[in-house]
């Protein structure tokens, strides 16, 4: 169903408020050594609101649900409120795992052509970048921005080196992850049934063999995983606005 769907949609236009958004912020933040990254203050209001309103800003989006923990439930709409965040339908509570999470956030869209799935945690992410995504996934039906690996990486086992892979040939994958919406959902509950455990959402895409087309990403759309994360947004912000 998702793969008919797809066809259908590469060969229209992408119209405006085309995709839904659904941005994952109910992780419990256990390396961040008891701050909440999600509310914490960055630039005078939380890290997530930044997140929220690239999406807020570009006409591809028509709809947003922010899915979170049920002890941020509150805050969250509140903040979403203050800061004049309108296309934020609903803040949900998220599930046991970040795919369960991502599975109620699409059921609480209302059915649009593509689905945007962002880690909340990722502050800098540009309207530029999400139309970019949006408008590939729209051609392909499912993309992903990404940037080169610099480091060299090592696969290991036991503490031993097994091999080295081809850096040429690796990517570092960020968010938003956008897809076909019936084929998203088709691949999560596929990975549900077989209790596969997927790292990020291209990966249960990846799973039904769909190749994902990948886009280029930015240095700045970094992950705030942890306290050296976020002391790097603060500056990186005070930088942005001396």
């Amino acid at each position: 169903m998702g793969v008919k769907k797809w066809t259908r949609l590469a060969r229209g236009v992408l119209p405006c408020a085309s995709c839904g958004a659904v941005i994952v912020a109910a992780g419990s933040a256990s390396r961040m050594a008891g701050v909440d990254k999600v509310m914490a203050d960055l630039g005078g209001e939380p890290l997530l609101v930044r997140t929220v309103r690239a999406f807020q800003q570009t006409a591809v989006i028509g709809e947003i649900v922010v899915v979170t923990r049920p002890d941020l439930l509150e805050p969250v709409a509140e903040a979403c409120r203050r800061a004049g965040l309108a296309k934020v339908k609903t803040v949900i509570a998220g599930g046991v795992t970040r795919q369960a999470s991502v599975a109620l956030g699409l059921a609480a869209l209302s059915a649009p052509a593509l689905a945007a799935v962002q880690d909340g945690a990722r502050p800098f992410v540009t309207p530029e970048l999400i139309d970019r995504v949006v408008r590939a996934a729209n051609a392909y039906g499912a993309a992903a921005p990404a940037v080169p690996v610099r480091d060299t990486i090592k696969v290991a086992r036991g503490g031993l080196v097994e091999r080295t892979p081809d850096r040429s040939a690796l990517a570092a994958v960020q968010t938003p992850q956008v897809f076909d919406y019936d084929l998203l959902q088709a691949a999560l509950s596929q990975a549900d049934k077989e209790h596969a455990v997927v790292t990020d959402d291209c990966s249960a895409v990846e799973r039904l063999g769909m190749k994902v087309k990948l886009v280029e990403g930015e240095e700045r759309n970094f992950k705030v995983t942890t306290r050296q994360d976020l002391l790097l947004a603060r500056a990186l912000l005070q930088e942005e606005e001396t």
